[in-house]
């Protein structure tokens, strides 16, 4: 796949204090990111598919990778892409970023917070709000969203960020124009749909929806609190946008549930990007794209000395997108697939009731605690499991 990104309007210019070195953030003045080295554990691993997007613009590319996708967007809903049109440089100065930004002081980062009661995930998320009993959540967060008119002035970032944004911005419309699109018009090839862009068409960049590029870190833990964990650091969970794409990172923990009941780890390909469908895409279709169903644990013990940095976008329909299962599809028509909840629910009514369970743990674990199957309803009959 080419790397130029096909939709690049011109970057939003936003009136900012000046940054007082422009320099003093210089790639060359960052501490550089160095992956961990793999573990030599023997673990179960996945057996995933890799897609190769340079296939794509080739003549019948798109039939075939279709064909490559069949099986894993029904059964699996994890795969891997190469060649999405970012080089390795790129992609190693926004793991240099995320290493930056969690670096700062807490007061720094604290000015960027989420607001947690409103479910408005975008900024800084603090590590400890979550439990993971005994012991508090290991996890921080930063996430920025799309570069569009209806988000320009409602975040802050720190100089640090601010310094780059024109490349966080390139960045992220690249994983939108080079990987989220023409997976859309994959999966409307594997649906049968009426045309290629029929999911694109709910997916626009420019229109208002709640796409966001994240830097993520888990910090390492001592083996007392490993031990304490009970070597747990999320449970079982599935997204809930459209797809989550993840890049490679070597430290092994990412597990995803087989229909077997047994968990499998998710290996570190070099030069891929990890893919997960997310509840949106399975409501749309009714449950036959699969929502996977993931966790991340301890690591082995050889990367217990080692953080777990992330780089991740996650990709939504517009917020005006109703959620009901799509009606031409002959895929869906045969399989009889019925709508996941009891009235219309929109895109932005789905994330505002996903994200106030995710993002305040008490509120979810009282609802947890006062169901009886290990389910709560979050939004129109549809009920949320937890997983171990």
């Amino acid at each position: 796949m080419s790397a130029t990104v096909t939709e690049t309007p011109k970057p939003l210019v936003e009136t900012l204090p000046p940054i007082g070195d422009p320099h003093q953030y210089d790639y060359d003045r960052l501490p550089t990111y160095v992956h961990p080295p793999e573990t030599k554990a023997e673990l179960p691993w996945a057996e995933l598919v890799t897609l190769d997007l340079e296939d794509y613009n080739r003549h019948g590319g798109r039939e075939r990778l279709a064909k490559q996708l069949e099986h894993a967007v029904h059964h699996v809903g994890f795969f891997y892409v190469r060649n999405f049109g970012l080089s390795q440089e790129q992609v190693d100065e926004q793991f240099t970023l995320a290493k930056s930004f969690f670096n700062l002081p807490v007061e720094e980062k604290s000015k960027y917070e989420i607001d947690y009661a409103n479910a408005d995930y975008n900024g800084w998320a603090r590590p400890g709000r979550g439990k993971a009993d005994p012991v508090t959540s290991n996890i921080e967060v930063f996430n920025i969203p799309k570069f569009t008119k209806d988000f320009q002035g409602r975040y802050k970032q720190p100089d640090l960020l601010r310094a780059h944004l024109p490349e966080i911005e390139t960045f992220s419309r690249a994983l939108h124009s080079n990987v989220v699109l023409p997976l859309l018009r994959l999966f409307a090839i594997v649906l049968q749909l009426p045309d290629e862009e029929y999911l694109v068409r709910q997916h626009t960049y420019d229109t208002k929806s709640e796409d966001h590029f994240r830097y993520m870190l888990y910090h390492k833990r001592t083996p007392e609190e490993h031990a304490a964990s009970g070597y747990g650091q999320t449970t079982g969970h599935t997204d809930l946008g459209t797809v989550t794409l993840l890049f490679r990172q070597p430290v092994a923990g990412l597990q995803i549930l087989g229909d077997d009941g047994g968990w499998r780890y998710v290996s570190a390909q070099p030069g891929t990007i990890t893919i997960n469908l997310a509840d949106t895409i399975s409501h749309l279709t009714g449950g036959w794209l699969k929502s996977s169903v993931h966790r991340v644990v301890a690591p082995p013990e050889d990367q217990w000395q080692y953080d777990r940095t992330g780089l991740l976008y996650f990709a939504r329909p517009h917020n005006d997108t109703v959620l009901n299962p799509i009606v031409d599809s002959p895929v869906l028509e045969a399989a009889g697939v019925k709508p996941r909840f009891e009235k219309p629910v929109t895109m932005e009514q789905w994330v505002k009731a996903k994200q106030t369970l995710q993002l305040n743990p008490d509120i979810s674990a009282k609802k947890f605690a006062e169901s009886a199957d290990g389910t709560v309803e979050v939004l129109g009959g549809f009920r949320d499991r937890k997983y171990k």
